[in-house]
């Protein structure tokens, strides 16, 4: 807290500028207040770096205050919530809260995948017929409308879930390249794409400068920011850290750069690279440092050890690409707090996960109507954040992209190695359960086995389909569940987080999987299901098994 009074003068002073900045997007979103007229003009142009200072063309220092929108690295190919509010209402949210960039996740799926999914026709009218790339080009245009600039993260290969190395045996270094290199041309006159984040938490198996082709996360960072540059020279080249580092520590997935100080990524184009590593609370997983007994206070060299120092010793810049939090525990409010003020006194660039409310292990900025701004996290982000209302956007650009085929994935050279045997992984956000807003309750004729109840929490419909959510509480141990209900005109399942779902015969099944497969007794869940259909179920009696 010291830091942060060093900032503020008063906390006093922090809670008003920061309801200021929740109160102004609600207005912004309703389209209720006034803006400057050319949010193009507060665009920083392509960037650069000096040191540890990322620069403007002019020599400015600049700092990247970015939220992530997930959902085009899903199934869903378009970011999450197209279904309750428009891409100009959730960009105009972003820009009012303060945040001048957006942080687009993808994966290399969508890129060649024909049709998005889930989106609003209603809210949305021009996007349902985009592909998903056609719609990265719109979210890119409107997004500078807006006065923000973008991030392209390749946040995963396929749609599935989240891989430890930068290929898989379906998608190959080759075709990681490829698409990066493909869209470092789409957008090379569109200053507005300000950098690539190469690739999404290398964790497990990747090592960093270990020399083994397979696994050495640097070397193969250099490969693909060299290809990305010589397309598009203008760009930052964004590189996560790996999980285990080689002094024997591990960090989070993607937060350990410990060793990019000695062994750096040199690339061809000087100037170029950023680092980002990522960074959680206890309540994403207990890393030991917070049980210690100077917590929080030991957390600043904590930061400093594993990535803060490449900026303490001006070797190079370094974007937080990860960090948020539910902020339900005082454990995790002191995180927040320390973290915040390390970023205001460094002045280390960041992007906050996330603007989403569906992230299971931090909920977002917006509650789950995906319009109310969560004041409190605003509140504890406003000394970072810039007080500016969001600027009036331009009516519809173009986007200035240089449209390119998508290459036809090549062999990689290499091969999957066999990861060694790991600890178990340090959990990450992924598209999964919302923070709680609607209080759920079961409902009546539900049946709850003993270990187990269950609730429906209704979302959102339109015509096409629905979005639900079900809360699962385990009251005893346990291993495996299930939930199941009737749903006339439910055709399909098309998404789903934290279970698998099936349809037959209009009644919907799903059993609980990844962090929502196993349960201990007390621990609740917020699970969750796009599906496609002629109606929803408004208040359907949830089946419920458990073992």
């Amino acid at each position: 807290m010291s830091a942060l009074r060093t900032n503020w003068s008063s906390t006093r002073r922090v809670l008003r500028r920061a309801a200021a900045f929740a109160a102004g997007a609600t207005l912004v979103a309703a389209g209720a207040i006034a803006s400057p007229a050319s949010a193009a003009s507060t665009l920083p142009g392509w960037l650069s770096t000096n040191g540890s200072t990322i620069v403007t063309a002019a020599g400015a220092p600049f700092t990247i205050k970015a939220a992530a929108w997930f959902g085009m690295e899903t199934s869903n190919c378009a970011p999450h919530g197209l279904w309750s509010i428009s891409l100009d209402d959730g960009l105009a949210a972003i820009a009012g809260m303060g945040f001048n960039a957006i942080r687009l996740p993808f994966s290399n799926e969508c890129l060649t995948a024909k049709a998005s999914n889930s989106i609003n026709a209603a809210v949305n009218p021009g996007l349902v017929s985009l592909t998903p790339l056609q719609l990265m080009d719109t979210v890119v245009a409107r997004a500078k409308a807006h006065g923000l600039s973008v991030i392209l993260d390749r946040h995963r290969p396929d749609s599935a879930a989240q891989s430890e190395l930068w290929y898989t045996a379906q998608y190959s270094e080759q075709r990681w390249i490829d698409d990066w290199k493909m869209l470092a041309g789409r957008y090379k006159n569109e200053p507005s794409v300000i950098g690539v984040d190469l690739h999404n938490e290398p964790h497990g198996a990747a090592c960093w400068n270990c020399g083994d082709p397979t696994r050495d996360w640097r070397a193969a960072a250099t490969r693909a920011g060299n290809a990305v540059l010589a397309v598009n020279p203008n760009l930052l080249i964004i590189v996560e850290g790996v999980e285990r580092q080689n002094d024997g520590s591990s960090t989070w997935w993607g937060g350990g750069l410990k060793d990019a100080g000695a062994a750096p990524v040199t690339l061809a184009v000087k100037n170029r690279v950023v680092y980002s590593p990522h960074d959680y609370p206890a309540s994403v997983y207990t890393q030991p440092w917070f049980s210690a007994s100077g917590y929080p206070a030991n957390l600043e060299a904590v930061w400093d050890a594993n990535w803060g120092y490449l900026v303490r010793k001006n070797i190079a810049p370094v974007l937080l690409g990860e960090f948020g939090t539910k902020l339900e525990t005082a454990s995790d409010r002191a995180w927040l707090d320390a973290l915040v003020g390390y970023l205001a006194k460094t002045k280390i660039s960041y992007a906050y996960w996330s603007f989403n409310p569906n992230s299971g292990d931090t909920g977002g900025l917006v509650g789950d109507d995906w319009r109310t701004p969560q004041r409190a996290k605003l509140a504890a982000l406003a000394p970072i954040l810039t007080p500016a209302a969001a600027p009036a956007p331009q009516p519809n650009p173009a986007p200035t992209v240089t449209p390119q085929p998508t290459p036809k994935p090549s062999a990689s050279a290499s091969t999957t190695p066999k990861p060694t045997a790991t600890p178990k992984p340090t959990a990450t956000p992924k598209p999964a359960t919302p923070s709680a807003s609607p209080t759920p309750t079961v409902q009546p004729g539900a049946s709850s086995p003993a270990g187990i109840t269950a609730a429906w929490v209704p979302q959102s419909t339109w015509g096409e389909g629905y979005v639900a959510e079900v809360t699962v509480t385990a009251t005893g141990p346990v291993k495996k569940w299930s939930v199941s209900f009737d749903a006339p005109g439910t055709t399909a399942v098309s998404n789903a987080w934290g279970m698998s779902c099936s349809v037959a015969a209009g009644r919907v099944t799903c059993t609980g999987r990844d962090w929502a497969a196993a349960l201990a007794p007390g621990q609740t869940v917020r699970v969750g299901l796009q599906a496609a259909a002629t109606r929803a179920p408004s208040a359907p009696t949830l089946t419920v098994s458990a073992s």
